[in-house]
């Protein structure tokens, strides 16, 4: 009347059981065996359980042949965890990279610099994007002649300019210079530091500003001699070796390439 013998036959295997993944740390036994031990790995299709006394087994995954909390359990190896996307690399100034693009031909369009040190400071930090536009950066021998290399270089539509300008302030003889120009092909603008050493941050130089040179006494060697330094080369090489990235120069000169490329790298309005 009670029909089948519930006890005969393998009656672990009878039921279904819940299968739970084999993450590491689990702590299961094997129902066959006794041994207890924390899931630590797998070898050749088997997992690898570890007792409190340091001992290691292998069990394969059988249905049902695990306890957990007392239950009966199919352990399966856990999926593995998806990759996490690779962070996007960028560059010194902060634009996402393009891994593998080339530099393209030069365009016709330019951006002038007043001087190599300048052209140093931009190529560190926006060199890559510059390459990847196409964009020369040119130095200038100072700006006293900009009118008339502008007229020489003749820009227009896809012709563009743009000029980098040191101590671009109002009233300023730079200011002067640069309001002869008014050509819409040609966008000058600047920043406000006597020389583009001082648009380096000085927390980046391990200074807590930069030094304050009397009128008449040439700025650089005012710097130099205030921070004990021989002469400007040494103390440009050690500058420029302080600047990794856009985090290492202040914010107007960040502002002011911005606009620059985006002036020369976007077509003019039809």
């Amino acid at each position: 009347m009670y029909g089948d013998d519930v006890l005969a036959g393998d009656w672990r295997r009878r039921k279904v059981t819940p299968e739970v993944p084999a993450e590491p740390d689990l702590v299961v036994e094997d129902a066959d065996s006794g041994f207890c031990g924390a899931v630590v790995g797998f070898e050749s299709g088997a997992v690898v359980l570890e007792d409190r006394h340091g001992r290691r087994r292998n069990f394969p995954l059988l249905p049902a042949a695990f306890l957990l909390d007392g239950q009966p359990v199919t352990l399966r190896r856990p999926a593995a965890p998806s990759a996490a996307p690779a962070p996007r690399r960028r560059t010194a100034s902060g634009s996402v990279a393009v891994p593998g693009r080339p530099a393209q031909v030069a365009k016709a369009s330019r951006i002038w610099v007043e001087g190599v040190h300048d052209a140093a400071l931009v190529e560190r930090i926006w060199g890559d994007d510059l390459r990847i536009e196409g964009v020369v950066v040119e130095p200038l021998d100072g700006i006293d002649a900009l009118a008339e290399r502008v007229r020489e270089f003749g820009p227009g539509p896809g012709r563009r300019l743009g000029v980098l300008v040191d101590h671009l302030v109002p009233g300023s003889k730079e200011s002067r210079i640069v309001a002869a120009v008014t050509s819409p092909d040609v966008l000058v603008t600047g920043h406000p530091y006597v020389d583009v050493w001082q648009a380096v941050k000085p927390s980046a130089l391990g200074i807590r500003a930069w030094p304050v040179v009397p009128p008449g006494r040439p700025w650089k060697e005012g710097v130099c001699a205030a921070l004990g330094v021989a002469e400007p080369a040494e103390m440009w090489r050690r500058i420029l070796g302080r600047v990794d990235s856009f985090h290492d120069v202040e914010t107007p000169l960040i502002n002011a390439m911005e606009r620059l490329i985006d002036f020369v790298t976007v077509p003019s309005a039809p």
